[in-house]
C-alpha cells in the first residue's frame, strides 16, 4: 500500500477515525509524515499500519 503513498494523497487512519482526513506530507521508507484534520501532524510507521487512501470529496 506504501507505494500509493506520496505527498498530497489524502487518506484517513482505520484505527482512528475521530482523527479526520489526513493528508500525506512526506515519505521516507516506511515512514509517513501526515497532517490529520483533528490530530494534526503525526509520523506513521506504514509497515505497521495500513493507511486507507480516500477520495476527499466522498462523504464518509
Amino acid at each position: 500500500m506504501s507505494e500509493f503513498l506520496t505527498p498530497g494523497v489524502f487518506v484517513r487512519h482505520p484505527a482512528q477515525p475521530d482523527w479526520g482526513l489526513g493528508q500525506v506530507q512526506s515519505v521516507v521508507g516506511q515512514r509517513v509524515t501526515v497532517n490529520f484534520e483533528h490530530a494534526g501532524k503525526l509520523l506513521i510507521n506504514a509497515a505497521a499500519i495500513s493507511l486507507r487512501v480516500v477520495d476527499p470529496d466522498d462523504a464518509e
